[in-house]
């Protein structure tokens, strides 16, 4: 499958489009039927946090998406362009789910972050100073149609 590439301005009405984009795409790209849910709660959450940092840090910047899949993998890459250490919440990882269980993970960005996790089959989180991306993957049943 090529390369889909999506950018968006922060702004939260454009969440819920980008959600329904990477729906389509994952369902084209053979992911089940049943993980189409997950994959549209995680883009949302990964959107939402970048929606919130660029809002707060870098409004006039657009949110950008890379879709891809290869090797029966589907891929989401949501990039801000805030420096990781300014980000929300400025976290370069998720948080462990036992966080949450003794209450040391609370914040929004933390809780983002961890139903990320929980959604997504593979998840990798790089704060540079260019920005924070989050790279999401799940599992396709069969080669992409796009």
């Amino acid at each position: 499958m090529a390369t889909v590439e999506l950018s968006f301005s922060a702004l939260p009405v454009h969440v819920r489009t980008a959600r329904l984009i990477v729906t389509a795409v994952a369902r084209r790209s053979g992911v089940a039927e049943p993980l189409l849910d997950e994959v549209r709660l995680a883009v949302g959450e990964a959107c939402s946090r970048a929606v919130e940092a660029h809002r707060r840090h870098c409004p006039d910047e657009p949110v950008r998406l890379e879709l891809s899949g290869a090797d029966r993998r589907f891929e989401v890459t949501v990039s801000d362009t805030v420096p990781g250490d300014d980000a929300a919440g400025g976290l370069p990882t998720p948080p462990d789910a036992a966080d949450f269980e003794y209450g040391l993970g609370e914040g929004t960005a933390e809780l983002g972050l961890a139903v990320i996790a929980g959604l997504a089959d593979d998840v990798e989180i790089a704060a540079t100073p260019k920005g924070v991306q989050i790279r999401m993957s799940w599992p396709a049943e069969a080669e992409a149609t796009i």
